[in-house]
């Protein structure tokens, strides 16, 4: 210890030593302001610094004159990145994502009558059950909201002059039975189809003019000639005296010269309807598609097979409507071609298609009866039921499924198709989504 300094206590010594704590930083100097120790206040832009380099502009040359130490940005470069991607985990690689895929959706319009063949209103989703393939489904889908229609006017001109006469005398009722909303499409077809007008709205002058000019005369009763040369009967001492009955002649069908029967007249109704079906095919999803028929149901010479159509039918969602007119529209006849006997001929093939597909038909006979069938078929078009459910089975495997709507309540007919084919149309994918 040196002389004159003040000796230190046991406790002094061993406290730790403290280190001198340094001047703050002196403010900066700026020679152009008005008090050179103030920093400058005032608005300040964003984003912009008091240095090219702090303002993110690299590519001033440098203050010497010499090459800069940074390339420049591209434009690219500049803009907002965003979060960087979802990098999975080592060894996942694109097991880490799945594609989440809507299974098939199934729409089923339907129509329920009570015992009277009158419409019932008041359903409820609870009183539903449906039904594919025996399995019954859960319904996503209830409404009874009208939607808008697409039809396809089908009218035969292959009939007798009588029942044309009656159905081009009701044509000018037929406007009146649809809405603005809808649009329709007229075929007509004798020996074959023809489209008379693609789809126009169903309150359009278009409609009206191709209406009438979509009447023909008909044609003439079939005549069998009983002297000429393709006379089908006996004849006694060259024609002069009473013939048999040619139902009961054994030569019914041959002549002397051995021509046989006039051939059978021609009604291709399967080729209009099919017609009928493309351009419906072709329309806006969210419509109702309808093939609406006046016709008295006869069919031969058609190229297109019943099978083939209604297997086409069913997979674009169209339903088929008629008013039957003629001798098919007769309460005894028009009740054996609903029921169909066995290996007897089908003379009227229509209720088979408004029965594979889900609609309905309306025999008439007179004129007046012919007007009121349409209004009465476009409003069970327009009332009908519809639900909805998501199926289970392959989303396209081309295989008919078989379907049945049944309602809880008695004494009540429900009016459904019976099946339909699955469309690759009716499956979206609903988005990628990650899985963590």
């Amino acid at each position: 210890m040196m002389a004159g300094q003040p000796a230190l206590t046991q406790a002094q010594q061993d406290a730790p030593q403290q280190q001198p704590i340094p001047d703050g930083p002196k403010p900066q100097t700026i020679p152009d302001a008005p008090n050179p120790q103030a920093l400058p206040v005032g608005p300040v832009t964003p984003g912009a610094g008091t240095t090219p380099e702090s303002a993110g502009d690299n590519s001033a040359p440098a203050q010497d004159g010499g090459v800069p130490s940074r390339l420049p940005e591209s434009a690219a470069q500049k803009q907002d990145e965003g979060p960087p991607p979802e990098i999975p985990t080592g060894g996942q690689g694109p097991e880490a994502f799945t594609l989440r895929v809507q299974t098939n959706f199934v729409e089923v319009p339907f129509t329920v009558k009570d015992n009277k063949q009158r419409l019932v209103p008041g359903l409820t989703w609870r009183d539903v059950r449906v039904y594919e393939n025996n399995l019954r489904q859960k319904l996503d889908l209830f409404t009874v909201d009208p939607f808008p229609l697409s039809v396809a006017l089908v009218i035969d001109q292959s009939m007798t002059y009588d029942n044309m006469a009656k159905v081009n005398n009701s044509l000018a009722a037929l406007q009146g039975a649809f809405t603005p909303y809808d649009e329709v499409s007229v075929f007509t077809y004798n020996n074959g189809p023809k489209m008379q007008t693609d789809f126009t709205g169903a309150q359009s002058a278009r409609l009206q003019a191709v209406l009438e000019r979509s009447k023909v005369t008909g044609r003439e009763p079939i005549y069998y000639d009983t002297a000429g040369p393709l006379g089908q009967n006996i004849n006694i001492n060259g024609g002069q005296d009473s013939h048999t009955d040619p139902n009961t002649n054994a030569t019914h069908g041959t002549s002397i010269l051995g021509i046989q029967n006039v051939p059978r007249d021609v009604h291709t109704l399967n080729d209009a309807i099919l017609a009928a079906a493309t351009a419906l095919s072709k329309t806006k999803t969210g419509r109702r598609r309808i093939i609406y028929v006046i016709s008295d149901g006869r069919e031969y010479g058609s190229t297109a097979k019943f099978s083939q159509v209604v297997k086409y039918l069913n997979t674009n969602k169209i339903a088929v409507y008629g008013t039957l007119v003629g001798d098919s529209s007769l309460p005894v006849i028009g009740f054996l071609d609903r029921i169909h006997l066995p290996l007897q001929m089908r003379d009227n093939i229509l209720p088979a298609y408004a029965n594979a597909t889900g609609g309905n038909f309306d025999g008439e006979f007179r004129q007046k009866g012919i007007e009121t069938s349409f209004a009465k078929i476009a409003e069970e078009v327009r009332t009908q039921y519809t639900v909805g459910y998501y199926t289970h089975e392959p989303f396209i495997d081309g295989k008919y499924r078989t379907l049945e709507v049944k309602v809880l309540r008695p004494n009540l007919t429900v009016i459904a198709k019976k099946g339909y084919y699955p469309t690759a149309g009716d499956t979206r994918p609903a988005g990628i989504v990650s899985v963590k």
